[in-house]
């Protein structure tokens, strides 16, 4: 009970229980930081080489690789949003949606490892993510995007997208948009840009003027397809079985 309260509430990218925090493997125990100390993806983990790569399969993203097995289905954020949105655009612009690719997100994977030893690994999506756009096409992408992840958007108090429609849109879709008005000091972990390189300079320099944790952007051209693992955390979750009361799969072993 213990552990899976910590599991729970524990916002920290690598979670070791019972055991040292030092030797991480490839494949077995991804490693990296969360806030201050990392933006991901984690070294050795299934995002690792995608950011890598100028283009991938979108059918790779939707399961990570390295995995033995589901083993259950995480409280998530809903997604009650990206459906109503999805369904106004149908609407309103439909020439504007994207195709959105499935996401492994709010799902606890078990990865290959010493027996002994449970080595657990989650995607789950950002609290919220700022998305700033010229053009309602962009717009839409972003919020779409944002919403399929199961995270929460920002918007900046002088946008047109939400002025312009905000009479039309569903209450589930508002609800799921903050409108901030600083960029140095409201909250949010990432940020989608659509705009002009100068654009882009003048936020970059106001993200570098955030203290606390690290938020990274996203540069996108029109129409170019939003990569949705910039839009989640990953956690490792490493527990020495042996030590939390034994393992259990030691006692199934067969003679052969």
């Amino acid at each position: 009970e213990t552990i899976n309260t910590v599991i729970q509430r524990a916002e920290v990218g690598n979670l070791y229980i019972n055991r040292n925090i030092v030797g991480a493997v490839v494949g077995v125990q991804p490693f990296g930081g969360e806030g201050l100390s990392g933006t991901g993806p984690k070294a050795g983990g299934p995002l690792y080489m995608y950011r890598l790569m100028e283009h991938c399969s979108e059918k790779v993203l939707a399961t990570p690789f390295a995995v033995k097995s589901e083993l259950s289905q995480f409280d998530a954020v809903s997604n009650v949003a990206y459906q109503n949105l999805l369904t106004w655009a149908q609407k309103h612009m439909v020439q504007a949606i994207p195709e959105t690719p499935a996401f492994g997100v709010g799902k606890f994977y078990e990865l290959q490892g010493p027996t002994g030893e449970s080595n657990q690994y989650i995607i789950l999506p950002r609290h919220r993510v700022l998305s700033i756009a010229n053009d309602e096409r962009g717009q839409l992408q972003q919020l779409l995007a944002v919403f399929a992840v199961g995270s929460s958007a920002a918007v900046l108090k002088d946008n047109m997208f939400l002025a312009k429609y905000q009479a039309s849109l569903p209450k589930e879709v508002l609800a799921a948009i903050k409108v901030i008005s600083n960029v140095e000091t409201d909250q949010f972990d990432a940020v989608l840009h659509h705009g002009s390189v100068e654009q882009l300079t003048d936020l970059q320099n106001k993200i570098a003027n955030r203290s606390g944790a690290i938020v990274g952007i996203t540069h996108l051209q029109t129409d170019e397809q939003i990569p949705l693992e910039r839009l989640v955390i990953e956690r490792a979750i490493s527990v020495n079985t042996a030590a939390a009361g034994g393992n259990a799969s030691l006692m199934t072993l067969s003679e052969d």
